[in-house]
């Protein structure tokens, strides 16, 4: 029943905010499932598959997805997520998560201070190479860090590409159904996905990503904006807390 509950948390999460929905299943399927973190991470993705899907079909629907922006952040992303898997052993997680908590919390900042866009209106070869290489350090980030990555593409195509942030959420999942995919399968291979727990949280979460999404749809711009802010300093938030708890618990007693 707890599964299911964090299903449904997820599901809406993902609507709202064109995310994942890890944020909250990953915490939730070690508190409740009292499942080991790294199987957790490798469950929450394979979750997010059906999830994603049905928020994505939600967004589409209302024509709120920019499918050439999508295109050029998942050729990035993929590749990314190789990259980050391969640094996983070499790379220093604190220094990561502390770079990328304060990168969130500057994207949150100047969020809130966004006004209202008007969508971009053409994309350069230039603009075509920042996304791959926003797609890369989405995939390589969330590889490493275990972050999704709306966190980082939303942000990005607002800011950035000056995108309405309810098209940002939509492309954004458009992105996250490959890239989740690509890490599911090499989960697969190395049994580190609970397929009965990842099918319960997925199908549950299907239903109220589809609420979430239509909730989205019918939100003005400057709410988004804001609330998508408040989300962005909650991650930063969760990966300082973790990394604080990891650092304390292997620093040596006396």
């Amino acid at each position: 029943m707890s599964i299911l509950i964090v299903g449904l948390g997820a599901g809406f999460l993902s609507g709202v905010f064109g995310v994942g929905g890890g944020i909250l299943i990953v915490p939730g399927l070690v508190f409740f499932a009292k499942m080991e973190q790294r199987r957790a991470h490798g469950t929450s993705l394979a979750a997010v598959l059906p999830i994603s899907l049905a928020s994505l079909i939600t967004y589409w629907g209302h024509d709120h997805v920019d499918w050439w922006v999508a295109l050029w952040l998942a050729i990035g992303a993929i590749a990314g997520a190789i990259l980050g898997t391969k640094l996983l052993k070499t790379a220093r997680h604190d220094v990561l998560s502390y770079g990328f908590a304060t990168v969130l919390v500057i994207s949150a900042i100047r969020l809130y201070w966004t006004t209202s866009a008007d969508g971009r209106t053409g994309l350069s070869v230039v603009a075509a190479l920042a996304l791959v290489a926003i797609g890369v350090a989405t995939g390589t980030l969330a590889g490493l860090l275990g972050v999704g990555g709306g966190v980082i593409m939303i942000p990005a195509m607002v800011l950035l590409l000056g995108e309405m942030n309810v098209i940002a959420k939509g492309t954004s999942l458009a992105v996250i159904i490959p890239t989740s995919l690509t890490g599911t399968i090499r989960n697969r291979k190395t049994a580190n996905v609970d397929v009965k727990a990842a099918t319960v949280v997925g199908l549950s979460g299907v239903v109220s990503a589809v609420a979430g999404g239509t909730v989205a749809a019918n939100m003005s711009e400057t709410l988004s904006n804001a609330l998508f802010a408040t989300l962005l300093l909650a991650v930063a938030a969760q990966m300082i807390y973790r990394e604080r708890r990891v650092r304390s618990s292997s620093a040596p007693t006396q």
